[in-house]
């Protein structure tokens, strides 16, 4: 039953992350309804994972946006010719931002997002963004967050007549190891879970893209094998 618990909507990609955010927001008893996103990314096998997680949380409620960054592309995610970079080892990936950065998608995703939060009375938005073990995307750091949050809260009518509306990042500050310990308690099945870039048929990851190899990292430092690998 959820009438009696605080709606929060959640965004969830159908990876590790998301995940995890979607678990501590049940832990949080929070009635979850899941935002995902049909964007033109590359592949549609992560809003698969998105569904069945919804699905296996019992939410409140799960909505697929239609949107099309693929028309502006700019991005390996969005524009099929942009090669994904792959790499051998996490040492290997750069400091700088990667071309599998899609432009200002944390921004759009998180506005409609706030959209959908005002339309069924809620001021808890999750996300499970991360500043530590992540591919160096700008929108993934608290500033961003805390500027995000600043805004929404200047330009929504909830925020104005007097409801803090708060953008929860419960996983910003963990390690991708400390992240899956978290998940781990809270029962996530990361089996169901897609996080590569580039899968292969019927979404086998890759191995090899940044998010492959973090992912990897997470369950190394757990001395744990990928379920889903």
């Amino acid at each position: 039953m959820t009438e009696n618990r605080s709606p929060a909507v959640v965004l969830l990609s159908g990876g590790l992350d998301s995940a995890t955010c979607l678990a501590i927001a049940r832990e949080a008893n929070f009635a979850i309804h899941a935002i995902s996103f049909r964007y033109g990314q590359r592949h549609e096998y992560e809003l698969e994972r998105a569904a069945a997680l919804a699905r296996q949380f019992d939410v409140a409620s799960h909505r697929v946006v239609e949107i099309n960054l693929s028309q502006f592309g700019g991005s390996a995610l969005t524009d099929q010719s942009i090669v994904v970079p792959k790499s051998d080892s996490v040492e290997q990936i750069g400091m700088e931002i990667p071309v599998t950065y899609v432009p200002a998608r944390n921004t759009v995703f998180l506005s409609l997002a706030l959209a959908f939060a005002e339309t069924i009375g809620s001021v808890d938005l999750f996300i499970g963004v991360n500043s530590l073990d992540y591919s160096g995307y700008p929108d993934c750091r608290p500033e961003y967050i805390a500027a995000f949050e600043t805004m929404a809260n200047l330009a929504t009518q909830s925020g104005t007549s007097g409801q803090k509306l708060t953008v929860h990042t419960p996983l910003i500050h963990l390690t991708k190891g400390e992240i899956i310990q978290t998940g781990l308690r809270l029962g996530v099945d990361y089996s169901m879970t897609l996080s590569c870039y580039d899968p292969g048929a019927g979404g086998k990851p890759c191995g090899h893209c940044d998010a492959c190899l973090l992912r990897q990292k997470g369950f190394d430092e757990n001395n744990l094998k990928d379920p889903a690998s």
